[in-house]
């Protein structure tokens, strides 16, 4: 599985996660809606509608380990095939056969039904997602169509709704239409309020009330309000309690409009108030959801709207049911926050499919490894830059461990500091790192490399100076550039690249090994010579020579403290043959505790694949 095939299994995650979290909100909103004065509050519709989608985005997007609860859900493939450029792949098919059969390795990675069915419901989703945005501009073609069909009124005190009516207003452009429609509000940045001709007809303390109504709709900008709830929606259409949670959001806005139209007016005001009302919905053939109409009400909600007009709620301001509503919203969100799967692919082997040389893929690393949860391996040629093998979770920064030795060597023969390959010996000095028997000894670079000594290359980057050290990682561009350390403990100088604050991923291993080969870094001709000579070399049977260095360390636990049980194991570095030159870092965390070190088990199973494929690059 790609990253990419992780994102979007993260997004089938994430859209099955905010319906689940809009039944929550629902069921909140529901017991809420039982109170006084709760159906009103506004605010409360639209924070319900933006829990939700915040829950969708928490899941999508990476997740904090300290905060989640749920334990990784472990993604199988059935087959799996290594990512080769199709000119290797077409080589390795061409190899001769030198057993009893010959078989060409698979060319194409065989999905897991779960992968397909995340990049159907991503297809499934954008469809949708095209489908509601014409449908919203179609609305807005609807509305536009109508007023230019209309007539500005430009003489207001002509109408007898209006006289008067705009005096403190906000601006807005009235036009009248010969349309069987209820006035309505619609424009974001441009407002116009739309009055059909038969509202002539009422009664002008009516008409006066339908326009004060529209206009507070303006002064409370329930506009914006609007357009932010049909925004989520359209984002999250496939979810049926986002369009609950809108409508509710409407019937806010109209009841909060007619609560304030309507305050201290005496009943009979309000009788003919919730008579035009009826009169408006019988004239209204359909509403138009992205304008706030007078009418825009459903026959199923007609009722409980008018008896709110006769008979005003009286009672309290509905503070407890917020209270009690935000509690709930907030404890969705933060279970999204705990309960929020993490995701791993597990891997199983591919079959024997060709001669012995032949059977090995760069994948998994050894017969005897587990499955891991993060490993990648990369090959890159080094002259154009071109992708030869690319598997696995290769964009996560880990900690460089002891592969770093190839930038300390670099370092310390640019500044000097380093002389040859057996110069400076330094002698071991009690209350040096002694965590490997071979490193209470007189070390040179040679012997440095050879064993990661640790406290070698802290004394090469101590004699650099802080500031010198971080002018070469800049200017190396290397991971992270971060050598602060460990916070508070200052000790960057020293232990930055040791499980501290450097970190690195395989892909900026290769690009940086790239620069190295091919020298464009701000280095002395002697940085790059003197660093390939103490590098561990091997030849590989067919030619091939690989300059590399491994690195092991422990993860570190959220508490700060390393997690015994695994290990990274690291082994980067380039292998060339005559002219052809190809930069490599490959990167494995156990998933148990192994008796041998991480970094020396990744070296040999990537050389073992480089010998099966490597004869095609």
């Amino acid at each position: 599985m790609t990253p990419i095939d992780l994102l979007i299994f993260r997004f089938l995650l994430a859209s099955c996660g905010c319906v689940a979290a809009g039944l929550g909100v629902w069921a909140v909103t529901a017991l809420c809606r039982r109170l006084p004065d709760f159906p009103m509050q506004r605010s409360m519709w639209l924070l319900s509608q933006i829990t939700v989608v915040a829950t969708f985005l928490v899941i999508l997007l990476p997740h904090s380990e300290r905060l989640r609860v749920v334990p990784p859900i472990d993604i199988e493939l059935a087959t799996q095939a290594q990512s080769v450029a199709p000119e290797t792949t077409a080589a390795l098919a061409a190899a001769p056969a030198t057993g009893a059969a010959s078989a060409t390795p698979p060319e194409t990675v065989e999905r897991s039904w779960l992968v397909l069915g995340a990049q159907t419901w991503l297809l499934v989703y954008l469809l949708g997602l095209g489908y509601s945005l014409i449908r919203l501009l179609q609305a807005r073609r609807m509305l536009n169509g109508l007023a230019a069909a209309g007539c500005r009124v430009s003489a207001l005190d002509q109408h007898h709704a209006l006289a008067g009516a705009l005096a403190g207003a906000p601006a807005v452009a009235v036009i009248e239409v010969d349309a069987p429609i209820s006035p309505m509000l619609f424009g974001l940045f441009r407002p116009r309020l739309l009055l059909p001709r038969h509202l002539r007809g009422l009664e002008v303390l009516q008409q006066q009330m339908i326009v004060e109504h529209e206009l507070t709709h303006l002064r409370r900008r329930d506009l914006q309000w609007m357009t932010a709830g049909i925004f989520l929606q359209t984002l999250l259409w496939f979810n049926p309690f986002m369009r609950l949670l809108r409508e509710n959001l409407s019937w806010a806005q109209e009841l909060g409009c007619d609560r304030d139209v309507l305050r201290d007016r005496p009943r009979a005001q309000r009788k003919a108030y919730a008579a035009a009302l009826v009169a408006q919905l019988k004239m209204q053939h359909h509403s138009v959801r992205t304008a706030l109409a007078f009418g825009g009400v459903s026959a199923s909600t007609l009722a409980g709207r008018i008896a709110l007009i006769r008979e005003p709620v009286t009672g309290s301001r509905g503070r407890g049911a917020r209270i009690a509503a935000l509690g709930g919203l907030a404890g969705i969100f933060v279970g999204s926050l705990a309960f929020q799967p993490a995701l791993a692919w597990r891997i199983d082997p591919v079959p024997e499919l060709a001669p012995p040389t032949l059977a090995k893929t760069p994948w998994p690393f050894n017969d005897a490894a587990p499955p891991a949860a993060l490993n990648c391996t990369a090959l890159v040629d080094a002259a154009s830059g071109r992708r030869l093998v690319h598997e696995g979770r290769c964009d996560e920064r880990v900690t460089p461990a002891s592969t770093f030795n190839i930038v300390v060597s670099l370092m310390g023969y640019d500044s000097g500091i380093l002389r040859d390959e057996h110069a400076p010996a330094l002698p071991f000095k009690a209350g040096y790192p002694a965590w490997i028997p071979s490193w209470r000894a007189t070390t040179d670079p040679t012997s440095w490399i050879s064993n990661s000594v640790v406290w070698y290359a802290q004394q090469v980057t101590s004699k650099l100076g802080a500031e010198r050290f971080q002018g070469y990682i800049k200017s190396f561009d290397y991971g992270n550039g971060d050598v602060t350390g460990d916070p508070g403990k200052n000790n960057g100088l020293t232990l930055s690249w040791v499980g501290s604050s450097l970190k690195i991923s395989p892909v900026e291993q290769v690009a940086f090994l790239r620069k190295l080969v091919n020298r464009q870094l701000p280095l002395t001709p002697k940085a790059y010579d003197m660093t390939t000579r103490i590098l561990t070399s091997e030849t590989l049977a067919n030619g091939w020579v690989v300059h590399g260095k491994t690195g092991t360390a422990y993860p570190v636990l959220p508490d700060g403290k390393d997690d015994r049980k695994r290990q990274y194991g690291w082994y980067v570095g380039w292998a060339q043959k005559g002219e052809r030159t190809v930069v490599f870092a490959r990167l494995a965390l156990d998933q148990k505790q192994e008796t041998s070190a991480a970094g020396p088990r990744v070296k040999q199973a990537f050389l073992r694949d480089l010998s099966a494929w490597s004869a095609a690059l």
